[in-house]
């Protein structure tokens, strides 16, 4: 078994072009495993492989690759100490509408690199990664790149990252010059500077003295960094205030990869991906600071014949367990999951159990995959990532483990969908294909929903936005081979309560023989506020208030899955309800005719009658959106803004340019972009993600319902 310590699983997500995938290929040259560097402009990056990424240099998919890199080094050559590590790598996206790609990266690496652009800092997807790592506390280290552009700034990115994402962000370098005049850093801990050389792509490097226009800025700095690290060991507080140049590199080493672990610190670096300066220092800084398998604790599960919480430590002597966390369809391979091992050891031909479906599965082939490549290996171990084949049923998210001790690990959080688009087949060949490409995108994408449309008979396909439902079309058309026609884009409206109010239903069918009878007494409004803070997903708070028999306990499930499919349709435009709270306390029974098919059913008809006396409002998206604008256009972007019904939230300067915040409804964003460009001559550049659900204004809700109902009359 490979040793784990010298193993890291970590991913590099950021803000759109910011270089994530630039700083990919170059980790992949660095450490031997393609012999040129291909450049996203291009279309030629490792792991941008789909067409539709190659046109329009930007990623899709959250590709994995795996690759092994020496460390520690002297100037590049090894030394008897040098140790192979071996790296798995994630490179997600960055934009908004493949957020999810980035969500189930998150769930299963165990250390980051958070890149920035040095130009723009801290910009709003940047902060969306940020509080994805927080959610699954994944330890990081950042990365400000693009030094070599103009208007770059390392410290004030290292400011931003303090003031706006609320890190103790702690420069480990600074750099020695920026701009075109950018060469190299200067290492903080060691005192020495760094420059690469440009003739060998940045594969080596020289050691030269602290510049001396540096030299009281550095020190400053380092002091900055002995403190930071120093606070979070005692033992280097009492060298701080003795002697601070008895503390040796490798203590400080020691405490920032202690203090990064425990989400203390946030190590800042910087270099430029492009001119192949820095990677290979953030590589020694992955394998000094962050954390392999082992350094993370066991990872906690439940026993679902129990309901106990077990443990499962990163040891290939426990039994199996792992997270599926993406699936992909291969046009050779057939269906792969991906997936990563927590605990144990798992055989090619052997099987598992799928908690959720709760079948066996064997597992033909497992591979480590290299971006859309395949390397078949005969075993995967605990603390590995990698993907396998030869499954009948499998879903993101879903656990796997040994059949004789089975756990189930936290799911994944999946956003809703925000958008939708109807899309019908263009001729009868492409109705049965149709079917089944929906199908495979939807097991790919969890943030992919797909409905009928009772009405109309059309198909809704509902997303995270305009872009990620223009990629999936294109995706239909392209690899299944499926012409569709395809509406205008719809807003996914929801529907919620306002009032609580109490209710009586009763059901009595008599149709000869035996009759339905079922009676329910009932509270219903709005879910409780704590309760949504604490269910983070779930949407109906039932509370069973019966006591004394009144309906058997045995009917209760039925009644509550009545309630939970009435709220895939309200009952002001059909839209689904957002959250809602039903308390049951009283009720009565027949003993021959009731069943739990007439409590479902009493259920269904008590939604409608109560949802009608609650107040229903409808609720439209509203979006976070950020204007990057040259100052001659800011009047005329924040008018437009408001003619859009934005909230206007605050306004900024970055790097010479005026940044605008709002909060907008999602139906007046449609065709934003090319209408802020005619307003500023191409000059200004927006980014858009949902912010939350609140009630549409009386005109817009009778609009919205008035065309709903009009459809369905045609």
């Amino acid at each position: 078994m490979a040793d784990l310590k010298f193993q890291r699983n970590f991913g590099i997500a950021a803000h759109i072009d910011a270089g994530k995938t630039t700083t990919t290929e170059r980790i992949l040259r660095y450490t031997g495993m393609i012999h040129k560097i291909g450049e996203v402009h291009d279309g030629a990056a490792t792991t941008d492989w789909m067409e539709q990424e190659k046109e329009r240099g930007i990623t899709i998919t959250s590709a994995a690759v795996s690759c092994q890199w020496n460390f520690p080094t002297v100037l590049g050559k090894e030394t008897p100490d040098t140790k192979k590590y071996s790296f798995n790598i994630i490179d997600t996206p960055g934009h908004v509408d493949f957020t999810v790609e980035v969500e189930r990266s998150m769930r299963v690496l165990d250390g980051l690199i958070a890149l920035f652009s040095a130009v723009d800092g801290v910009e709003p997807q940047s902060e969306t990664v940020w509080r994805q790592a927080n959610r699954y506390k994944v330890p990081r280290i950042g990365f400000v790149n693009k030094m070599d552009r103009s208007g770059a700034d390392f410290l004030m990115v290292v400011k931003q990252v303090k003031e706006m994402l609320g890190a103790k962000a702690v420069p480990l370098q600074l750099p020695i010059g920026a701009e075109d005049d950018f060469t190299g850093v200067v290492d903080l801990i060691k005192m020495k500077g760094i420059i690469w050389h440009m003739e060998t792509e940045g594969m080596t490097f020289d050691e030269i003295p602290v510049p001396e226009n540096m030299l009281e800025e550095a020190n400053e700095w380092r002091q900055k960094l002995i403190e930071a690290v120093a606070e979070y060991d005692d033992k280097l507080l009492e060298k701080f205030f003795d002697d601070p140049s008895s503390i040796s590199e490798d203590e400080v080493h020691e405490a920032i990869g202690k203090a990064c672990i425990d989400l203390s610190i946030v190590p800042m670096m910087c270099g430029s991906s492009f001119k192949n300066k820095g990677v290979q220092t953030a590589l020694d800084a992955v394998c000094r600071y962050l954390p392999s398998p082992v350094d993370i604790d066991a990872v906690e599960g439940i026993n679902p014949e129990s309901g106990e919480v077990e443990l499962r430590k990163p040891d290939a002597s426990e039994p199996f367990a792992a997270l599926a966390f993406k699936i992909m369809t291969d046009p050779f391979v057939g269906r792969l999951a991906f997936f990563r091992v927590y605990s144990g050891r798992l055989d090619a031909g052997s099987y598992v159990l799928n908690v959720r479906s709760g079948k066996k599965e064997r597992i033909s082939r497992i591979m480590k995959m290299f971006a859309n490549k395949q390397n078949p290996i005969n075993f995967i171990e605990a603390g590995d990532i990698g993907a396998a084949v030869g499954f009948k049923e499998i879903k993101t998210g879903d656990t796997l483990c040994d059949e004789n001790y089975p756990i189930t690990l936290e799911n994944m959080f999946i956003p809703e969908p925000v958008i939708s688009v109807a899309v019908e087949p263009k001729t009868q060949v492409d109705v049965d294909k149709m079917g089944m490409a929906i199908a495979k995108l939807v097991e790919e994408d969890p943030t992919l929903r797909v409905k009928t449309d009772e009405e109309t008979g059309q198909t809704i396909l509902s997303g995270m936005g305009e872009l990620h439902l223009e990629i999936i079309v294109d995706r239909m058309r392209r690899e299944f081979k499926v012409e569709v026609n395809q509406g205008a884009p719809q807003v996914a409206y929801k529907e919620a309560f306002q009032a609580s109010i109490q209710h009586r239903e009763t059901l009595k069918k008599q149709t000869g023989g035996r009759g339905k009878f079922a009676d329910i007494v009932f509270e219903f409004g709005p879910a409780d506020q704590e309760w949504l803070k604490e269910n983070v997903g779930k949407h109906m708070q039932f509370v069973n208030d019966i006591f004394g028999g009144s309906i058997p306990r045995e009917f209760i499930p039925a009644i509550q899955k009545g309630f939970e499919q009435s709220m895939t349709t309200g009952v002001l435009a059909s839209y689904p309800v957002e959250s809602m709270k039903v308390r049951i306390f009283d009720g009565s029974f027949h003993q021959v005719d009731s069943d739990s098919m007439s409590f479902e059913l009493c259920a269904k008809q008590g939604f409608r009658e109560a949802a009608r006396k609650a107040k229903p409002v409808l609720l439209e998206p509203i979006m976070r959106v950020e204007v990057i604008t040259p100052e001659q256009y800011m009047g005329d972007v924040t008018g437009d803004l408001n003619r859009r019904r934005g909230m206007l939230e605050g306004m900024d300067s970055r790097a010479g340019a005026q940044v605008i915040k709002a909060k907008v409804p999602l139906s007046e964003m449609f065709g934003y972009v090319t209408q802020l460009r005619s307003l500023s001559s191409g000059r200004a550049s927006s980014t858009m993600e949902f912010s939350h659900y609140n009630p549409a204004p009386n005109n817009i809700a009778e609009e919205v319902i008035a065309r709903v109902k009009g459809k369905a009359k045609e």
